[in-house]
């Protein structure tokens, strides 16, 4: 949606393919963080993004066991917005294909489903798309595969992929929040699991890691079992864990971390969780995929404009993404196998070392709060898109 709006701002026609009838999903990536906002400001669409309904983190804070620190301090950052807006990925999606419909050439096709790539001459030139009034083929210099980690046009490309693993998945669940509640987004470790609250408008989402594939176990122990294990970790939540009122209200999120090896062929792009799923640690995926889609747009913008695309630019916009892709996705496996995996493991419960300089030095909260607020190499909206 990103790229489309950039692309369609720079003056090319632009087709947005969504398989539903419209974004509400659940339980998706709503943490907006410093770096997104700063290409909203860049854009001139900040202050109208920031009317929406929301909150805002300025700390993000954590405990290991019964040991507790602030972990990322955002105040300090060099960027307009110091915190983390959340939001429900649904209205940030809406406000981009609003903003996006101001330009000519852009257009969003609903329940409208890419199931196949159209070739020709070792080139893609389209999609297939299936509609509910019938199939449709779409002709385009450009296809670009932003359709998430369970992509479709990835394997139709023949992509080959990394896989590097990962010990955890995720239960989202959400619980009522009052206004006597606390803070906006925290974190709990302790034997067994990890849980953390995101605060939202009227309730808090949270997320419960458990080791991969434990979900069956917890199933036949019972739901007032895991009612009682999710008050273990939110003792100030343990009076309302009578709101998950069956499993249905437990959402499984199965965690992978891969990479495509190359994310590009003659006419075709992958960007986001298509081109490299991320694992959920630091809340991070959805604004590496915007960052994506401001180098693609920055990159490819004049050439699409000159309808002289070349396989070279595709590979340009691989080489802006691998580096901070790369960093990103080594720092989150390091988190998750030397110290998370212990952990939902049943193993000892401390706090690593660098969680107890920076509660004693606390200049040193501004590291974490860069490398999640901002990322690696943050990306700008050039003039020339």
């Amino acid at each position: 949606m990103m790229l489309g709006f950039l692309l369609a701002r720079a003056g090319i026609e632009v087709a947005v393919l969504e398989k539903h009838a419209d974004f509400f999903r659940d339980f998706r990536g709503d943490t907006i963080h410093p770096s997104t906002l700063e290409v909203m400001h860049e854009l001139g669409l900040l202050e109208e993004f920031l009317k929406r309904p929301h909150d805002e983190a300025q700390e993000l804070s954590g405990s290991v066991g019964d040991w507790q620190t602030t972990v990322a301090d955002m105040r300090h950052l060099p960027t307009h917005c110091k915190f983390v807006a959340i939001m429900p990925q649904w209205d940030f999606l809406d406000f981009i294909a609003e903003a996006g419909r101001r330009y000519p050439g852009f257009r969003t096709l609903m329940r409208t489903d890419a199931v196949d790539l159209v070739e020709a001459e070792g080139r893609v030139t389209g999609v297939r798309a299936e509609t509910p009034e019938g199939p449709l083929e779409i002709s385009a210099d450009l296809v670009v595969g932003a359709d998430g980690r369970h992509s479709t046009l990835r394997p139709k490309g023949g992509f080959a992929v990394e896989e590097f693993g990962a010990p955890i998945d995720v239960l989202w669940l959400r619980l009522s929040r009052r206004p006597s509640d606390r803070g906006q987004a925290f974190g709990r470790f302790d034997r067994g699991g990890l849980l953390v609250q995101i605060g939202r408008q009227g309730y808090w989402q949270c997320g419960f890691v458990i080791a991969k594939g434990s979900l069956e176990a917890r199933k036949a122990k019972g739901l007032d079992a895991f009612r009682a294990e999710i008050a273990r970790f939110a003792p100030g939540l343990a009076d309302r864990t009578h709101e998950i009122k069956s499993w249905d209200d437990v959402k499984l999120l199965t965690v992978t971390v891969d990479r495509v090896r190359q994310s590009h062929k003659p006419g075709l792009l992958l960007i986001g969780d298509a081109a490299h799923a991320m694992s959920p640690i630091g809340g991070v995926g959805v604004n590496l995929a915007v960052q994506d889609a401001v180098a693609a747009a920055n990159i490819l913008a004049g050439p699409l404009s000159a309808r002289k695309l070349t396989d070279a630019d595709l590979a340009a916009v691989q080489r802006r993404r691998e580096f901070p892709t790369r960093m990103t996705q080594r720092l989150q496996l390091f988190i998750q196998d030397r110290f998370l995996a212990r952990v939902i493991a049943g193993g000892p419960v401390e706090p690593p070392f660098a969680l107890r300089l920076a509660r004693r030095f606390p200049v040193l909260r501004r590291i974490p709060a860069r490398v999640i607020g901002m990322g690696f190499r943050p990306e700008h909206v050039a003039p020339a898109a």
